[in-house]
């Protein structure tokens, strides 16, 4: 399946600013956001089947792929395009047989032994965690900084994302240092704007892949 990590939405209600998350969600994919994320890690599981079936609704017609975090369950229950799995979730082998060939999944990454294991698996991307400090998420290891992005990028065989404190002020870096998107969740879902605060972003992505291009040539 064809996808582009370029900006990658993770969403949390509780940073909305009270607004429903699928107007937000929205605005967001009408600024540039080209892969949304459910993550949902206070409600029951009907709860979170129905926004992720709303979800789905939505983002079909925007053509953009929605991945569930952490429950394969509910992927497979709304037929979501994919599942982001961390290292304390389903082993990776077990979720690509359950949920088919066809689907994206992606695996959180914190150190370089979660690295080399990844590259023996075919994962869709790894999502490199996190490259700062960040209060959104607080089970998180140590920050693997723009150095550790560097490092962590050349040695991998598959596409990244770069999440945890991401932000207009250090998307540069993230790109530059060779990460294929960002993941964002309150650069976007506690802006005032969405809108904006997405097509801020995905204009500076896409100026320094640009550069990146440019001085490889």
């Amino acid at each position: 399946m064809n996808f582009d990590l370029s900006l990658y939405l993770v969403t949390d209600r509780s940073l909305s600013l009270g607004r429903p998350l699928i107007d937000v969600v929205e605005q967001a994919v009408k600024g540039g956001v080209t892969m949304v994320q459910l993550r949902e890690k206070n409600c029951n599981s009907k709860e979170f089947y129905k926004e992720a079936y709303a979800l789905k609704k939505l983002l079909v017609q925007y053509k953009v792929p929605l991945i569930i975090n952490d429950r394969l369950d509910i992927a497979l229950a709304v037929d979501a395009d994919g599942l982001h799995i961390g290292q304390q979730d389903l082993p990776y082998p077990v979720a690509r047989q359950l949920l088919g060939n066809d689907k994206i999944i992606g695996l959180s990454i914190e150190n370089k032994e979660q690295l080399h294991q990844a590259n023996q698996w075919d994962v869709d991307y790894i999502g490199l965690s996190p490259v700062f400090d960040t209060s959104t998420k607080t089970d998180t290891a140590k920050a693997l900084g723009i150095q550790g992005v560097k490092e962590f990028t050349k040695l991998s065989k598959h596409p990244s994302i770069g999440i945890g404190g991401v932000n207009l002020t250090n998307a540069v870096d993230i790109i530059h240092a060779g990460a294929n998107g960002l993941a964002v969740v309150s650069a976007i879902m506690s802006q005032s704007n969405p809108l904006n605060a997405a097509r801020d972003l995905q204009s500076i992505i896409q100026t320094t892949k640009r550069k990146n291009n440019n001085e490889k040539v």
